[in-house]
């Protein structure tokens, strides 16, 4: 099975023993992992604190910037786990969610948690995503 690992040149470093994405060979398709992501600029600084819209576009940016390294797309994602620490801004997440998901409609879970690692980001995705090899 071959890996390879996804870091885009202008992120943020990670902060400790992991990727902020990885891609399988898994035959005549590639699956690609991206690690839950924060809005945290490359500095290490939290982007736009208490605005769940902004740090949710922020986030899906750096997951589209992942999946390119990776020769993939949002339209690849199948699975989506978003992290919030107030479940009450759902409905503004979930806008900006179904923007950029609006063709893979991939399976997805919204759960509410008391934060993330990084004080001031208050939203983290992770996905998984397919791409059949060309």
């Amino acid at each position: 099975m071959k890996k390879t690992f996804l870091s885009p040149a202008d992120f943020t470093p990670t902060m400790g023993s992991y990727s902020h994405g990885v891609k399988i060979d898994i035959g005549d398709s590639e699956m690609i992992f991206v690690t839950g992501q924060i809005a945290m600029d490359k500095e290490g600084n939290a982007v736009a604190p208490g605005d769940f819209t902004k740090q949710t576009e922020f986030v899906f940016q750096n997951i589209r910037a992942i999946l390119q390294e990776g020769g993939a797309s949002l339209d690849d994602v199948v699975k989506a786990v978003i992290y919030v620490i107030d479940i009450s801004k759902f409905s503004e997440i979930s806008a900006i969610r179904n923007k950029y998901f609006s063709n893979s409609k991939p399976v997805s879970t919204l759960v509410e948690i008391s934060k993330t690692v990084k004080e001031g980001c208050d939203v983290e995705i992770e996905v998984v995503a397919i791409k059949s090899k060309e």
